[in-house]
């Protein structure tokens, strides 16, 4: 995969600054990188007066209890809602940024802290009532230090800003009855994969409301190589022989890599990992609470927007997994492929085709809005899946650990590379579009 990653971001910044102001990696490593990320308990990880950063573990863990989130609806929404709710309790109360969706009045002296809890606590409790017993624990744990005047002005922000977020994204579509799915058996198009056959899922996500975007064609990718080219035979032999459950080319650490990011043996998700990243780099660098506020905005706005552009581009093109592909290489016309009946993937392959790549996008959006906004890309940091024993890895940059999970479908089989070009396009794309136009700096007079 190539690409000029350093001068992509260095043009953005450049730009956005503009508009604001008119490889390898390694099990436990020796050195001393430059922050760690891990999940752990929710209160235990933020520190003192820092709600974005509690509130941000708490629906981490939230996301835990079994059940907890509903089939059809993924968990981007909740992080996006929870986060746009409380930039906008925060910016409220200091007004530092223009406002996103919703801006209400402040009354003097109101507690931002406060603010951001109280829109946390209440975007969750309608998400997840089933667990407001804790979301109250936490939220007393947030208002602790806080005098009481101030916590009652925040508070009335909070409860403003959260009402008004959580009624804008009740008719976004998320809880539309998914279509059915289905296309032809020829050469190319999408067929339910081995071993469950699976029905496709999460069709109607092409058509929710974004929190960003015009729609989630806004960035669709281009076409897929078609299956007689050079490139498709390129990456078809790729996947085949790195991919395939019993791989002689693949290295015990790629094997590794490819389960990790499957969450194969680890409750942890990419979404936990891209989150636990921005908050440790944001400790580390002091960043305040509404510009942690805005981090975390950013963030998850824009990784529910990309997924819903790649997840869209899937059901546009309907192209075929590569388990289908090598079983059926026959059929494609390309004389560089070769059919193999029996042939089966390390990873289980997700029941919706191959293109675009939703790794990919999830990687490149998070490292794009991750380099924007620290503004620079080569900050060293550690990243932990839960698990037994738990695994530790090091990366030098933001953009190493996006091409580590792109390449980790690949490896598991589930994947041709140029999908994960695509998804890479599609999330350098969407993150550059939600840093540039979304909650930039006030002009001030």
């Amino acid at each position: 995969m190539k690409r000029t990653i350093s001068s992509i971001i260095l043009v953005v910044v450049f730009v956005s600054l503009l508009a604001q102001a008119a490889t390898t990696q390694h099990l436990y490593p020796t050195g001393t990188p430059e922050v760690r990320s891990s999940v752990q308990e929710a209160t235990s990880t933020a520190p003192q007066g820092n709600a974005v950063l509690q509130w941000n573990q708490v629906l981490q863990q939230a996301l835990r209890v079994p059940g907890a989130q509903p089939l059809t609806i993924r968990a981007e929404r909740s992080y996006a809602i929870m986060h746009a709710a409380m930039f906008a309790a925060v910016n409220s109360v200091e007004g530092a940024f223009k406002p996103y969706h919703v801006e209400v009045r402040a009354p003097r002296g109101a507690s931002a802290q406060a603010a951001a809890a109280q829109a946390a606590y209440d975007t969750l409790v309608a998400l997840y009532p089933q667990q407001q017993a804790t979301f109250d624990a936490e939220l007393a744990a947030s208002f602790e230090g806080i005098p009481p005047g101030q916590a009652r002005r925040g508070i009335a922000v909070g409860h403003a800003v959260a009402e008004k977020i959580l009624a804008w994204r009740s008719t976004d579509g998320w809880d539309a009855t998914p279509p059915p799915y289905s296309l032809p058996p020829e050469p190319g198009l999408w067929q339910p994969t081995p071993p469950g056959f699976s029905p496709a899922t999460l069709t109607h996500w092409a058509d929710v409301v974004p929190f960003a975007l015009s729609s989630s064609a806004q960035f669709r990718p281009p076409p897929p190589p078609v299956l007689t080219s050079a490139r498709y035979a390129a990456d078809f032999n790729e996947a085949k022989e790195f991919g395939a459950a019993g791989s002689t080319k693949r290295t015990e650490d790629q094997t590794l890599v490819a389960r990790l990011w499957a969450s194969v043996g680890t409750p942890t998700s990419s979404q936990n990992i891209y989150n636990n990243v921005a908050r440790d780099v944001a400790i580390a660098r002091g960043n305040t609470l509404i510009e942690t506020a805005r981090l975390f905005a950013l963030l998850n706005i824009a990784l529910h927007d990309a997924l819903q552009t790649s997840q869209a581009s899937k059901y546009y093109y309907g192209l075929w997994r590569p388990v289908a592909a090598i079983r059926r290489a026959e059929e494609d016309g390309n004389p560089e492929t070769t059919a193999d009946p029996d042939w089966s993937s390390l990873i289980v392959n997700p029941p919706y085709p191959t293109y675009a790549g939703n790794a990919a996008t999830t990687g490149a959006t998070s490292a794009t809005i991750l380099a924007l906004f620290f503004g620079r890309e080569d900050i060293s940091f550690e990243a932990r899946w839960e698990g037994n024993p738990g695994w530790t890895r090091s990366y030098a940059g933001f953009w190493e650990l996006a091409e580590e999970q792109a390449r980790s479908r690949v490896y598991g089989g589930i994947h041709f590379d140029f999908d994960s070009d695509a998804g890479q396009s599609v999330g350098r794309n969407v993150g550059n579009y939600v840093f540039v136009n979304l909650m930039t700096p006030r002009c001030r007079r």
